[in-house]
């Protein structure tokens, strides 16, 4: 038996006014995804749990059966993994954003999806004045990473994708403990040097020029230590890839004992290497027993408000990946269990990850289906699984006690 999680980031919604009081799962055109339900058995799970942020890394950790309170130390040292970047045991890592502020307020988390190489520049700029025992790491587009040794990381920091439009002086690091004033202290000092030291960087005279968001701050958020996890291996006894186009995820699954497959054209946005992905899945499963199959497009449509884009997005989620890889599947004859899902809802009217519960199918050979006919937040509610919460999702996935 093989097994594929397809995980549509972010693609659980609300009904929105442009769809005609819709969600986007119930507007969406998603034949495959449907199929899924229909032949399987659904339910909702609540991967966000209370006092937990409704961030990407908690909710992938949940998906994945880890128990979020055990493991969880942010979603930067998840991707200093993917990355490849150690963390000493006296060091923290931190999620480092290149973002557009505007007007002393954030206008978006992304700088308006920066390049990578733009970004590597501004960090390359403003890495000098930091000190020998910070160091900043160039990852994807917006997405980079601090290590630094000796700091706290008992801080409150927030999410940039969270806070559009808000103030920013509200919003600066503090500390949780007496412990940790002076790591806040320091790390604002960072993030204000950046302004000084970005607003006139070659970078950004050319995006002005462009007509394009300033890369005009770095963000720093989801501080933690480097987190011991178990692998699938070790708990079910199986091999498994992870196809992404986000360290975070790749992060993750380097951690779970999970190969790592990059696909050439996957950028995390619409304009994403579905195909590719799909190619790669079954190629993956020629190896492996399992494939964690993750599009970040849906997420990164709602945190821009763009609910139509969204629903693209859904759209060639189904036709272009997951059904591609159900038809592959067929071809070749390999009998496999499916489940699709989100991790969290990304409502495009909010921009922001929300804490309800998502809709979840598992598809299984010869398993008698429940009556739920389609996959969107209102039939799965009916399913017969219910509301799961911790690891009971992935356990009635691999049908493991």
């Amino acid at each position: 038996m093989k097994y594929v999680i397809f995980l549509g980031d972010g693609m659980a919604d609300e009904p929105h006014a442009a769809l005609g009081g819709k969600t986007v799962l119930q507007a969406a055109s998603k034949p495959h995804i449907d199929r899924i339900a229909r032949e399987g058995r659904t339910g909702l799970f609540r991967t966000v749990l209370p006092g937990m942020d409704a961030g990407s890394a908690s909710a992938n950790l949940a998906v994945m059966g880890y128990d979020v309170n055990e493991v969880y130390q942010g979603r930067a040292v998840l991707e200093a993994a993917s990355m490849g970047v150690d963390i000493p045991d006296d060091a923290i890592a931190m999620r480092c954003n290149i973002i557009c502020i505007e007007d002393g307020r954030i206008k978006n988390h992304s700088a308006g999806h920066i390049t990578t190489e733009e970004s590597a520049e501004l960090l390359d700029a403003l890495g000098p004045f930091c000190g020998n025992d910070l160091s900043f790491h160039a990852g994807v587009s917006y997405r980079n990473l601090l290590v630094a040794r000796g700091l706290e990381p008992d801080l409150d920091t927030k999410q940039p994708h969270d806070f559009p439009g808000k103030e920013v002086e509200p919003l600066m690091i503090k500390a949780r403990i007496p412990g940790a004033e002076m790591t806040a202290q320091r790390l604002n000092e960072i993030t204000r040097k950046s302004w000084e030291i970005f607003a006139d960087h070659p970078v950004n005279r050319k995006r002005v020029a462009a007509g394009k968001d300033l890369g005009n701050s770095i963000w720093l958020w989801s501080p933690g230590r480097r987190p011991r996890m178990w692998t699938y291996q070790q708990r079910f006894g199986i091999s498994g890839a992870v196809i992404s186009a986000v360290d975070l995820i790749f992060g993750l699954g380097k951690y779970a004992g999970l190969e790592m497959i990059h696909v050439e054209g996957a950028t995390g946005l619409h304009d994403t290497n579905y195909e590719g992905k799909a190619d790669a899945c079954l190629e993956a499963l020629e190896r492996h027993d399992f494939v964690y199959l993750h599009v970040e497009a849906p997420d990164e449509a709602g945190h821009e408000g763009d609910v139509l884009l969204k629903k693209k997005t859904v759209e060639d989620f189904d036709a272009r990946c997951v059904g591609r890889v159900m038809e592959g599947l067929e071809k070749k004859g390999i009998e496999a269990t499916l489940a699709v899902l989100p991790d969290h809802p990304t409502p495009a009217a909010k921009r922001v990850h929300t804490r309800d519960p998502i809709p979840f199918a598992i598809w299984k050979p010869d398993e008698e289906p429940d009556s739920v006919q389609v996959y969107d937040e209102a039939a799965c509610s009916n399913g017969i699984f219910g509301e799961v919460h911790g690891d009971q999702f992935i356990k009635a996935f691999f049908g493991r006690g």
